[in-house]
């Protein structure tokens, strides 16, 4: 009996390494040559996983995207919901964000462009807006319980997100897309200053 548990738990744990191998290689593919000009072929050689063993995981290319995106965003809510419980104060919350993101850029710049800068809804068509996606309301919510603790101005909870957060995910665009040259951990007190100043009571 334990060997049997012991080659089903192998089996699933190849199942898994594999269906991780086809993901990552989409990711690489649809943020460097596009998601329409990715081809199944193409994530074949990518992975080094089979066509049969892509289509026994995956329905077909946009059930790849679909679940790349999703386990993207478990990822990024269990990111910020450990953010919420290692920080009390909403000030603390938001600029812990921001290190993150800033971080998750430089480290791993392909699941940013991809999260953030990628239109979804072009290839998963019933998918919702990202902001509309969970982190994006964690975002939301941490400045908005701000302002109920008095941290923050009483004003339009999208207008607060907007002021801590939208310079923040300018600074990333701009670094994805080259045009900053130095890491943006650099720019991580500057950015946040501003980025407080502007809703702080």
């Amino acid at each position: 009996m334990s060997q049997v548990k012991s080659r089903t738990r192998a089996t699933a744990e190849r199942s898994a390494a594999a269906k991780e191998q086809v993901m990552q290689a989409a990711l690489r593919l649809f943020t460097r040559q596009g998601y329409f000009n990715t081809s199944i072929p193409d994530i074949v050689r990518e992975s080094a996983v089979s066509t049969g063993s892509i289509y026994h995981r995956f329905s077909d290319k946009e059930g790849i995207a679909r679940s790349l995106y999703d386990s993207l965003v478990e990822r990024m809510q269990a990111a910020f919901t450990d953010i919420e419980a290692r920080h009390r104060s909403a000030h603390d919350r938001c600029r812990a964000v921001i290190e993150l993101l800033f971080r998750l850029t430089e480290e791993e710049p392909e699941v940013m462009r991809f999260m953030l800068f990628s239109r979804h809804g072009e290839f998963i068509p019933d998918l919702a807006p990202v902001c509309s996606s969970r982190p994006f309301v964690q975002m939301r919510e941490m400045v908005s319980a701000g302002m109920k603790t008095g941290e923050v101005r009483t004003m339009a909870p999208i207008v607060a997100a907007a002021s801590v957060f939208g310079g923040t995910l300018r600074l990333i665009q701009l670094r994805l897309d080259g045009v900053l040259d130095k890491p943006l951990t650099e720019y991580l007190d500057e950015i946040w200053a501003c980025a407080w100043r502007s809703v702080a009571n």
